[in-house]
């Protein structure tokens, strides 16, 4: 199986990329997986009564997120394990969550070495254009990316560490532009990465 692990700050277009590489990869026949990572987190976070939403997880002290990241890792190569040899597993997460404590590795050794993807992509777009498509965005709380500076410092935090993780597992690091009005160059750009 091969393992892509997709990040990108909020607002990026992850989601869409990631809806076009799932329908690409099923047009073509090929055994694969889109996870969240979030999601794995959140129903864990959720269960256990910790947080209410989301956005909220990212708050939590740094003790309860690196328990929450190590139960999802774990979950999510369980999944992805049904895939058998052939497969494709795609990992959409953040390379590094801005907390008020700081910057949180979002794949520190203990998720990147039980994760062991063959590329991290860095899934990027001009910090202008992410500013609005989170403005559009009224599903998520995100007023702490308010800025074009504060998505600059981002994007690069997460390039610093997701070359520090793919050191951990022997992975290579990828930048895929996502140009505004055609998600579906980044989605080919990753499949071929990974094929």
């Amino acid at each position: 199986m091969k393992i892509g692990i997709v990040t990108g700050i909020p607002g990026v277009g992850k989601t869409t990329v990631l809806s076009y590489a799932d329908k690409i990869l099923t047009e073509k026949g090929i055994p694969h997986k889109i996870v969240n990572y979030g999601d794995y987190m959140l129903n864990t976070a959720l269960k256990e009564g910790y947080v209410k939403s989301r956005d909220e997880i990212r708050k939590l002290q740094i003790e309860k997120q690196r328990e929450l990241q190590t139960l999802a890792a774990r979950r999510i190569i369980e999944d992805l394990s049904l895939l058998g040899d052939n497969g494709i597993g795609l990992i959409d997460t953040h390379a590094v969550i801005r907390t008020p404590a700081g910057y949180l590795p979002g794949l520190p050794r203990h998720v990147i070495e039980v994760l062991s993807p063959k590329v991290i992509f860095l899934l990027e777009a001009d910090p202008r254009i992410i500013l609005e498509r989170q403005k559009r965005d009224s599903s998520r709380a995100r007023s702490d990316y308010s800025d074009t500076n504060v998505i600059n410092e981002v994007i690069q935090f997460a390039r610093y560490s997701a070359m520090a993780s793919a050191v951990l597992v022997g992975a290579s690091v990828k930048v895929v532009i996502n140009q505004e009005g055609d998600p579906s160059i980044a989605a080919s750009d990753i499949i071929n990465s990974l094929m």
